[in-house]
């Protein structure tokens, strides 16, 4: 079974659309790895276009509850803290807004000592149905929090979840945070970590054949540059990148940074904060391993599963690797939810559709390391 963007679907099922009232347009979510639902290249072209409408009108219930739930809790903007502050409140609102913790079958603290004298800590979750026995499937995962702010334990129920529900092992990675530690640090410290499990792979239970990378936001950024420089290395071999509303480009240029500049969770001068903590200066923009979209070329790298949320400052630049990776020959199945905001895979307490999301992720997953086959 071929799965991907392709020029026709006669048999896909037919998009809602939106009302002329302004009710939201949902996707149908997929029962199945089969009934995944690829995007038409033309739809991809026409992406902007296409949702300009929606996002101008249309916001899920959930989401808007819990922007009234932060509004009426009076929280400082993250611009306004010291990081060790904007860690302390994105901590408390991750643990306001996540799902129940799913059991799995075990957890383990995993340390990779880089050869330069720091320890690398990682987090290793083994899905509840799978077996101890054999080697498994892995996502090696970095969290999001604009490279400043966020932990192991802010995206401890969603590695869950992808553990369990793709039916996997899960390497959640702590990497050095900004300011502490500038741009490259993270960069480095992704790297090491997914090499480290690419040659531990026999004896953490991991399949060194089957091993993917993903992130969300500030680890989408990550996940694409370490496809990139493991592409350039030679090693490790991915077979598969999860990019859940990636930052891809630093500069501050995309037009979706303008329409959702304020009033949102994720605001432009929060953006800029973030940037202004992780970069070294003002070269470090135009640098591929912090803006991914500049590299010179996306050839060979492994396919991707690209998620953008609509009400996202960062949807458009997101939009647009997902455009450079089809131009340049790596299939891509570009799933938007012209609906939510950013972050709303980490409020499933709140926000109904990101358990439903999150298996959908964990549904591409399990198509790529059955050997399905992604086209463009």
């Amino acid at each position: 079974m071929q799965i991907g963007l392709s020029d026709r679907h006669t048999d896909r099922p037919q998009r809602p659309r939106s009302s002329p009232t302004g009710a939201f347009l949902r996707l149908p979510a997929p029962r199945s790895a089969h009934d995944l639902w690829p995007i038409a290249r033309e739809d991809l072209y026409n992406a902007k276009a296409r949702f300009f409408r929606v996002r101008v009108m249309a916001l899920d219930t959930d989401a808007a509850r819990v922007m009234e739930m932060m509004r009426l809790a009076g929280g400082p903007p993250y611009e306004t803290l010291t990081a060790p502050e904007a860690r302390a409140l994105f901590r408390a609102s991750c643990e306001a807004l996540s799902s129940a913790p799913q059991p799995v079958a075990e957890i383990r603290a995993l340390s990779a000592r880089h050869p330069a004298g720091r320890t690398v800590r990682m987090r290793l979750y083994r899905g509840a149905t799978t077996s101890s026995g054999g080697a498994l499937p892995a996502l090696v995962y970095f969290h999001g929090g604009g490279w400043v702010i966020g932990d192991l334990d802010t995206h401890d129920c969603l590695c869950r979840h992808l553990a369990n529900a793709a039916r996997c092992i899960v390497v959640s990675v702590d990497y050095r945070l900004a300011p502490e530690h500038k741009f490259p640090a993270a960069v480095e410290d992704c790297l090491y970590a997914t090499c480290w499990v690419a040659e531990q792979a026999k004896a953490i239970g991991i399949d060194r054949q089957r091993v993917a990378v993903g992130g969300d936001s500030a680890g989408g950024n990550l996940a694409a540059v370490v496809c990139l420089l493991a592409r350039d290395l030679g090693e490790p071999k991915l077979v598969f990148q999860v990019l859940l509303y990636p930052a891809t480009d630093c500069a501050m240029t995309y037009p979706s940074k303008q329409r959702f500049a304020e009033g949102y969770l994720l605001t432009r001068p929060t953006l800029q904060w973030f940037y202004d903590n992780y970069l070294r200066g003002p070269s470090d923009l135009g640098d591929w391993r912090a803006s991914p979209l500049r590299a010179q070329h996306l050839t060979r790298l492994p396919a991707a599963l690209l998620l953008t949320a609509g009400n996202d400052v960062l949807c458009d630049e997101g939009e647009a690797y997902a455009r450079r990776l089809q131009q340049d020959g790596v299939p891509v199945l570009l799933r938007q939810f012209p609906d939510q905001i950013h972050g709303f895979l980490t409020m499933g307490k709140i926000v109904h559709a990101a358990l439903p999301a999150l298996d959908e992720v964990a549904a591409a997953l399990r198509a790529a390391w059955e050997g399905q086959e992604f086209r463009n």
